[in-house]
């Protein structure tokens, strides 16, 4: 599926995963292919993408995600850049 992450100030990811796990803001949940159409908002957490080569892990401080159709559009407050 195809996963997009964006920032008010960039685009910060596209490509294709096989999972992806978010804070949601009743508890953490995670999108696979062919994952029911929904729209959540977020809290501060990590989100957690994986494809067959590579698992990424980045911290948001809030925001919203829409999953429908294989594409997942994550729009992020901010994203906590580790030190």
């Amino acid at each position: 599926m195809l996963l997009e992450i964006y920032t008010p100030e960039q685009k910060v990811f596209e490509g294709q995963v096989d999972s992806a796990t978010f804070p949601g803001s009743k508890g953490s949940f995670q999108v696979l292919n062919n994952h029911a159409p929904l729209i959540s908002t977020l809290e501060k957490g990590t989100v957690v993408y994986k494809n067959k080569k590579e698992e990424t892990e980045i911290m948001i401080i809030g925001g919203v995600v829409e999953v429908m159709n294989n594409k997942v559009i994550l729009l992020a407050e901010e994203i906590i850049e580790e030190e």
